[in-house]
């Protein structure tokens, strides 16, 4: 199990979960704030791995379909960058999407229906998958296009430095977008214009199923992105504590308006590229031995070690999540289908122009 000195700033702010009920848990183990904290970013951490199993299971009945990229083992980036982001700031996410919208306090309930393609989700059953979106949580969205999402998250940094606001663009994504020319065209503009863009590269060390070292001549992905003249610095991506730490001292130095930076998350997938990949490029030994640092046992064993989670609360937080799944599910199964007559909304323009 890997360990680290870093620590969770005290300003970091996880993302409200509003679209699920949480109950209290009813525990006599005492929690200080920081312990509470904890517990806040190991539940988020819980349910993207809950909601992520579930969908595997609802996949193989075929009750979702399309493409499904799961996002199980690298919960503790999309749980410790959301953490030290506020409501107001913005959120561009990949096609392995899942956990940053979660974590961003997308409502089960939508992410669900939308991955059943009903109308009761958050893209109102359109995008599926690949294309979860929700305007009112500053979260615009997955993309299907490796490194799509770079040039939109460049766009809406322009936009709120051009406003005045001190709101910070987050894009998500993987290491085979930085071989890609969005990415160079992204960081370059960032730097130059001194955009309010935090770049975080998750770093799973495979590109569908290219390994980093068969792509890259320089593996060393941080180092090249400071090369554009932006703070740039690897962190753990499985230890969500270390993740939190970074992300908030690179927020809050992009916001204070000294332009782009790039984290360089080091993590792990636990399963293959999506529901449709045999899995062929990585040894098995690889992928245990990087489960032996799973991001939930991880900051759970450290909770256990540090009395600040005990066996009580630890089964109360599990029979949660899997209550806010299943009632996700029972949602999402009841939820009507989108209305014929609408398949076009949101797509073509109106006559008149309207939108």
């Amino acid at each position: 199990m890997s360990t680290t000195t870093a620590r969770a700033g005290g300003r970091a702010r996880p993302a409200a979960h509003k679209g699920t009920r949480r109950k209290a848990l009813t525990s006599t183990e005492g929690h200080a704030p920081a312990s509470d904290h904890r517990l806040s970013l190991l539940r988020q951490m819980l349910l993207i791995r809950r909601f992520e199993e579930q969908c595997v299971e609802l996949y193989s009945s075929t009750k979702i379909r399309g493409f499904v990229h799961l996002y199980i083992g690298e919960e503790a980036v999309a749980v410790g960058v959301n953490a030290a982001l506020r409501p107001e700031d913005a959120v561009v996410s990949t096609y392995r999407e899942h956990g940053h919208a979660l974590a961003r306090g997308v409502p089960t309930d939508a992410v669900m229906a939308e991955m059943y393609g009903k109308a009761t989700g958050c893209s109102h059953g359109h995008g599926g998958s690949m294309h979860l979106f929700d305007a009112d949580r500053r979260f615009y969205g997955g993309n299907a296009i490796v490194a799509g999402g770079l040039p939109l998250a460049a766009g809406l940094a322009l936009a709120d430095r051009m406003r005045g606001s001190e709101h910070v663009t987050c894009c998500f994504f993987g290491d085979g977008a930085f071989a890609e020319g969005e990415f160079h065209e992204t960081a370059n503009l960032a730097a130059l214009w001194r955009l309010p863009l935090l770049l975080v590269c998750e770093n799973n060390l495979y590109a569908m199923g290219t390994s980093l070292a068969r792509e890259h001549a320089q593996t060393n992905l941080a180092m090249r992105a400071s090369s554009y003249g932006m703070p740039a610095w690897t962190v753990d991506g499985m230890d969500v504590l270390a993740v939190e730490a970074a992300a908030d001292r690179a927020a809050e130095s992009v916001r204070a308006g000294n332009g782009p930076h790039f984290l360089e998350a080091q993590t792990y997938r636990f399963r293959a590229h999506s529901m449709y990949d045999p899995d062929r490029y990585r040894a098995k030994t690889e992928i245990e031995q990087w489960k032996k640092r799973d991001p939930i046992q991880g900051l759970a064993d450290r909770m256990r070690s540090e009395g600040q989670l005990g066996d009580r609360t630890s089964q109360e937080l599990e029979q949660e999540v899997l209550d806010v799944v299943e009632r996700a599910v029972r949602s999402a199964e009841k939820a009507p289908e989108e209305p014929v007559a609408d398949l076009l909304r949101h797509v073509t323009s109106e006559a008149g122009g309207a939108s």
